[in-house]
């Protein structure tokens, strides 16, 4: 989302006149550029999210960091999507407390770029997606039950969000939807493009299922991506 502002054309008439209209054509283009980039582009969301829907019950949305500046703006894409979750894979670059009062819950899982997921960060992960998409019905509250009628989404962020979130997304898929880790893939480098480099691929390739659901999963897959 850019800020522009329209500048009225300037007549010059007289030489006198031509100084105070380049004096004014130079402020009016630093005010226009830094309503674009507002802080080196901390007013505009990165890059656009990417809603997968998988199955009756897996909805992730894929996502770029957001910044101090602009968290209120993915805060608004994630209300789009019914967000509960967020999940953050990379070096804070934001502080907590507008999700809170958002009542989106946070999730710290920060593993190094370049790596494959540790065993503690996927467990975290398969958790909070069990959690999520899979709660037990005595364990629900009123808001869990409002979540289950609205459909609910976790939502997942990296530095691009083309690397270790669509990672963890990918093992989500294989282990709740049965997915192929080459499928899983594919499906997300569809719609998210550039996403998984082939270091990463060769971890989901070898990735073997273990986590069990608690309550159940779906059986059949489809998806829906935005």
């Amino acid at each position: 989302m850019t800020n522009s502002i329209e500048q009225a054309p300037i007549n010059i008439n007289t030489n006198s006149n031509s100084n105070t209209t380049r004096s004014n054509s130079r402020k009016m283009a630093g005010t226009s550029s830094r309503a674009t980039n507002n802080g080196n582009g901390m007013g505009t969301i990165g890059t656009k999210p990417t809603l997968l829907e998988v199955g009756p019950k897996l909805r992730f949305l894929i996502m770029d960091a957001p910044r101090q500046g602009n968290l209120h703006l993915y805060i608004k894409e994630m209300r789009k999507y019914s967000v509960t979750d967020l999940v953050r894979v990379c070096e804070p670059t934001y502080q907590t407390g507008e999700l809170t009062t958002a009542g989106i819950a946070a999730h710290n899982m920060e593993y190094p770029d370049g790596h494959s997921p540790p065993p503690d960060v996927i467990d975290k992960w398969l958790h909070v997606v069990n959690k999520v998409f899979y709660p037990e019905k005595n364990d629900l509250t009123n808001t869990d039950q409002e979540h289950e009628k609205t459909k609910p989404c976790v939502a997942v962020h990296c530095v691009a969000g083309l690397g270790r979130a669509p990672v963890l997304v990918a093992t989500a898929l294989i282990e709740f939807e049965n997915m192929d880790p080459v499928d899983a893939v594919s499906l997300i480098r569809r719609h998210r493009r550039g996403a998984v480099n082939e270091k990463q691929l060769l971890y989901l390739e070898g990735y073997k299922k273990y986590y069990r659901k608690k309550n159940g999963g779906a059986k059949a897959s489809c998806c829906i991506i935005s």
